[in-house]
C-alpha cells in the first residue's frame, strides 16, 4: 500500500517547512474573495433565519468576514507550500535525470526571424 511521500506525516495541515516560505500578501485577491464569501455567508444566514438580510447582525457579518479571511490565509499558505514541494520534486528529478532533458541551443531573435526587406 502506498503511503504518499516519504517523511510525510498524516493529518498535518501546515508542516514546519512551510515557515521558510514567504507569507501570502494581505492584498491578495484570493483573500478578498474569501472575505467576500464570508460576507455572503452572513447574508445567507440572515436570509435563512428570516431576518432583514443587509441590516441584521452586522457584528455577525464582520465575524464571518474575518473568520473566512483567516481560514483563506492558511489555505493559501498551504497551497503555496504544496506547490513548492511539487516544484522541488520536479526540479530534483530534472537534475538527477539530465539525459531525459537535453539542453536546447539558444538562438537570438535574429536567427529565428527572416530578414526584413521593406516593399516600396
Amino acid at each position: 500500500m502506498m503511503t504518499g511521500r516519504p517523511g510525510r506525516r498524516p493529518l498535518e495541515f501546515l508542516p514546519d517547512e512551510a515557515r521558510s516560505l514567504p507569507p501570502p500578501k494581505l492584498t491578495d485577491p484570493r483573500l478578498a474573495y474569501f472575505g467576500f464569501l464570508g460576507y455572503c455567508s452572513g447574508l445567507l444566514d440572515n436570509a435563512i433565519r428570516q431576518r432583514p438580510v443587509l441590516t441584521a447582525g452586522l457584528h455577525r457579518q464582520l465575524l464571518y468576514v474575518t473568520s473566512f479571511f483567516f481560514v483563506g490565509y492558511y489555505l493559501l499558505k498551504r497551497q503555496d507550500y504544496m506547490y513548492a514541494v511539487k516544484d522541488h520534486d520536479m526540479f530534483s528529478y530534472i537534475k538527477s535525470h539530465p539525459e531525459d532533458f537535453p539542453e536546447k541551443d539558444k538562438k537570438t531573435y535574429g536567427e529565428k526571424f527572416e530578414e526584413f526587406h521593406p516593399v516600396r
